[in-house]
């Protein structure tokens, strides 16, 4: 089950980071690295949630079918966009 409320915790998290940093870019960058799973969050009309998974693609699908329990970290970006996550998502993985 996904907690929305966390993730919109997180990403005013990594938000703030962003904001106090000096360097926006490296500090995106840094969230990135840091974290095994990074979930673009965005307004969706239909859902009032959308999300699109930034990176980590690998460890949710293998969460997904193998019912296992994964030890993972995460973390959130909130965009205004699928189409700004998406990009972000490429943008990063260069």
């Amino acid at each position: 089950m996904i907690d929305f409320e966390e993730l919109r915790g997180l990403a005013d998290q990594t938000r703030n980071f962003i904001r106090m940093s000096e360097d926006k870019a490296r500090a995106l960058r840094v969230i990135v690295f840091e974290h095994d799973v990074v979930l673009g969050i965005f307004p969706d009309a239909v859902d009032g949630m959308g999300l699109h998974v930034i990176k980590g693609h690998e460890i949710l699908h293998h969460i997904a079918s193998s019912n296992a329990d994964a030890d993972y970290t995460h973390t959130a970006i909130a965009v205004h966009t699928r189409e700004q996550a998406e990009a972000l998502q490429h943008v990063l993985a260069a």
